[in-house]
């Protein structure tokens, strides 16, 4: 095929040059163990399979099976012009091995998932990039999807008990929550909304900055455009607190991991109570590079196995995801719209949330399409915002103002593969091991439960976490919402009733702590939770995460 002219290359490296280069004679080529034949893929020193150290390059018919593809609308790539099909396919000689593609020479109306496809190669820079395209002599059947491994129905089986001895989460408390205000392009420094919520979550606890001995930070300081304020370095710089103990980093378990650190840290002796917070201001860094007064780094290519694809969003990914659970289980756009109503008729009740007006079914159905099946309200909302939290040692108890919320449990375990189009098929990466994890650490189950606050970056990662902490099992979450009535506030499970991040605003994870907290001390006015004692917290997905289930006493 002819070069794709302003299309992006990916970076090659010493590691990947013999994949991106392998097209020049029109053949697929993998790293695989010659141990036990697998392909390795993206490149390791070792199989993960095996474990064996003993690789090479190995050339494959270029044959593939279609297992997910999405129609991007809303995220501009260039050489691919809006819209452009953003695939996944499965390699017919280890089907546990996937490439994120692009299909060509197939319209994608006429594209159905089971389809067996063939590579094609196009020149970009100095790599060639494998694309997919239908296989022109194949008239056999829609191949059946390649399982999970493990299987979503039996990964508990995969969690381990922990040691009998000691619990960590009993040893440390939620003392306090704030946040700062939240809105659209607030144009404010992110810092100022730090300070802002801080101190607001110091006071709620009764206590002073020079009372905070610990600071924890998600995800910290580095280049996270409008996703940080600077972490603990800019924190501490401001307010000159003067830690014993410090955290902050974006390899953690998901943004509650700087929350669950902390707690560990006070077990641990280290502090007696740690400052954790989390500052998001994405609306305001697109204004301030839209006008200009914010430059981006320009790479000289993509990099990664995603982007020289235009996968360049989790909605792109994550989409595939839910067209394969509507494909194997039978959920609808319909399923979906229910958790983004709910969502919205919960935000309505909350004076802060950035959504506040009225949903109906319509509205989301026909709204623009972002990448299919993912419309307008399938998206969290982008803001400005900070919320922070106080962990506080369970010995200071006695001294808080406000009855303490306990943490029964954590649930931390990766058992999936990481990498986004390698790892689980028909929910979200990163919700199923952890989820599962968190029940080995109680007595409590799902039926336990008073209130969810789970993440719902989009409306599908509320769907995930559903199925994946036992609400209801694999694949059952349609009927199990039942038309949006047992995930109401007054239903059998009350859901995000602060409007989460698709109506309140995308606080990535810290804001739905924050509404647990106050849920549990019975401080939400008209949305409050009749009764609510417990509430199950998640935070990320896609990337390590982490859930919490809260308590409080009495």
């Amino acid at each position: 095929m002819t070069p794709e002219a302003g299309r992006p290359q990916p970076q090659v490296t010493q590691e990947t040059e013999f994949f991106w280069t392998s097209g020049r004679d029109g053949r697929l080529r993998f790293q695989s163990c010659t141990a036990c034949r697998a392909l390795i893929h993206p490149p390791q020193p070792v199989c993960r399979n095996c474990r064996s150290h003993a690789t090479a390059i190995r050339t494959v018919s270029g044959r593939a099976t279609l297992i997910g593809f999405t129609v991007n609308h809303r995220f501009p790539f260039p050489g691919l012009p809006t819209p452009y099909v953003v695939a996944q396919v499965a390699i017919e000689e280890d089907p546990r091995v996937r490439l994120t593609t692009n299909v060509v020479d197939c319209p994608p109306e006429d594209l159905r998932l089971g389809m067996r496809m063939e590579a094609v190669f196009a020149q970009a820079g100095e790599a060639w990039l494998p694309l997919f395209r239908p296989c022109a002599d194949d008239e056999n059947p829609l191949a059946t999807l390649p399982s999970d491994d493990p299987a979503p129905e039996r990964i508990r089986a995969y969690s381990r008990a922990p040691l009998p001895t000691r619990k960590f989460e009993d040893h440390a408390v939620i003392s306090g929550a704030g946040a700062s205000r939240i809105g659209r392009r607030l144009m404010v420094p992110p810092l100022e909304l730090t300070v802002e919520a801080c101190e607001k979550a110091v006071a709620d606890a009764g206590l002073s900055l020079d009372d905070i001995d610990g600071l924890s930070a998600y995800p910290g300081a580095g280049a996270y455009g409008g996703f940080a304020e600077g972490g603990v370095t800019a924190l501490e710089s401001a307010l000159g607190i003067r830690p014993v103990w410090h955290n902050g980093a974006g390899e953690t378990m998901g943004p509650g991991g700087s929350v669950i650190a902390a707690m560990l840290a006070v077990a641990g002796g280290l502090a007696r109570h740690v400052l954790c917070f989390r500052t998001v201001w994405e609306a305001t860094h697109a204004e301030l590079v839209r006008q200009g007064r914010i430059s981006l780094p320009r790479p000289a290519g993509a990099d990664g196995w995603l982007k020289p694809y235009g996968a360049t969003s989790p909605a792109i990914t994550l989409a595939m995801n839910a067209q394969r659970h509507m494909h194997r289980y039978g959920s609808t756009r319909e399923t979906l719209g229910w958790i983004a109503l709910n969502q919205r008729a919960g935000a309505a009740l909350h004076p802060d949330a950035v959504y506040r007006e009225p949903l109906t079914m319509d509205d989301y159905l026909t709204a623009r399409t972002v990448s299919t099946p993912f419309g307008l309200y399938d998206c969290d909302v982008p803001c400005d915002a900070s919320v922070a939290v106080v962990v506080s040692a369970v010995e200071t108890v006695p001294d808080l103002p406000k009855p303490p919320v306990r943490v029964e449990a954590v649930g931390t375990r990766i058992l999936e593969r990481l990498e986004w189009d390698q790892s689980t098929l028909t929910h979200e990466p990163q919700v199923l091991g952890q989820s599962a994890h968190l029940w080995t650490r109680t007595d409590l189950r799902p039926a336990d439960v008073d209130v969810a606050l789970l993440y719902d970056g989009f409306t599908f990662n509320c769907l995930s976490w559903i199925e994946a902490l036992g609400f209801c099992g694999i694949g059952e979450a349609r009927d199990f919402l039942d038309g949006g009535k047992n995930i109401a506030r007054d239903g059998v499970l009350p859901l995000n009733p602060h409007g989460g991040q698709l109506s309140h605003g995308r606080t990535h994870g810290m804001g739905l702590l924050h509404e647990a907290v106050v849920q549990l001390r019975h401080e939400a006015g008209a949305r409050q939770v009749t009764g609510a004692r417990t509430a199950v917290v998640s935070s990320g997905g896609l990337t390590p995460s982490g859930v919490l289930l809260l308590r409080t006493d009495g």
